[in-house]
């Protein structure tokens, strides 16, 4: 599962591991800001998801990615053959419910949670609010599919925002185009057409649920139904704005995730 996933480990190996797992469109260069920060006092995992940057593309299967289980299925089977002691799985976007789903197929291997931007459902429904119509949903596939390198160019600086700083949507953008389209159009309606609302209650998880001050794939009105469905979640709205916080502003993405989990391992 190690080459499938084209894992790659980076700081002191006898640290506490954390496996960072990126969103829809990206690959593991989505944390190269973050990684240095973090390598010097945790055993940092990356990995791309099947379908995405170094990974297998032979593995990649359009019925088992149609769903968020199927990548949840394969992290389980990488926790196992790694076998890492109390890892820290950190899920941005979309991955946070992969790893959400992970952690309930196997919470003796996932003994803690982080998630970056996360959102269970982006469609609106009755009361709940996911930041979408469902036709607004449906037209950003729609174009998706008709030219995914146009999509990724032009929603590429809307996800990231920070419109002053064309370094950071321009990333993302890269990012974005190095996906093959095929994959990225299933990706895609199972990234924003799934609804794993029902998940976060079987959550066994401390999880510490990271809320980008403003963001429009994932309003704070999302964060905020997230953290108050998992039993045990805190929720840290950050100053940074856009979907993609570790690229906007990795200094106080890093100083948070530092410091939670520095406070969960210290002795009450």
């Amino acid at each position: 599962m190690s080459e499938r996933l084209h894992v790659r480990h980076h700081g002191s190996t006898g640290a506490t591991p954390l496996v960072l797992v990126h969103g829809f469109g990206c690959d593991q260069s989505m944390w190269h800001h973050a990684v240095p920060r973090l390598a010097d006092d945790f055993h940092v995992v990356t990995l791309d998801l099947v379908g995405a940057g170094g990974s297998d593309r032979s593995a990649w299967d359009p019925r088992r990615y149609a769903t968020l289980e199927g990548y949840a299925e394969d992290l389980v089977d990488l926790l196992r053959e790694l076998d890492l002691e109390q890892p820290v799985l950190v899920g941005h976007s979309v991955s946070a419910m992969i790893t959400a789903y992970a952690q309930v197929m196997a919470p003796e291997l996932v003994p803690r949670l982080v998630m970056i931007g996360p959102s269970p459902r982006y469609v609106d429904e009755d009361d709940y609010v996911g930041g979408f119509s469902a036709e607004a949903i449906e037209d950003l596939l729609s174009a998706l599919s008709a030219n995914y390198v146009s999509w990724a160019r032009s929603m590429a600086p809307v996800i990231a925002g920070n419109p002053d700083r064309p370094e950071v949507h321009g990333e993302l953008a890269e990012a974005f185009c190095r996906m093959d389209p095929e994959v990225a159009e299933v990706f895609a309606r199972t990234t924003f057409l799934s609804d794993a609302r029902e998940i976060l209650p079987r959550v066994t998880a401390p999880t510490l649920v990271m809320q980008c001050s403003e963001d429009v794939i994932a309003p704070r009105a999302v964060g905020e139904y997230v953290a108050s469905r998992i039993p045990d979640a805190e929720l840290v709205v950050l100053r940074a704005t856009g979907h993609c916080p570790q690229l906007s502003d990795p200094e106080e993405t890093v100083a948070v995730l530092r410091e939670h989990l520095t406070s969960a391992n210290t002795p009450r």
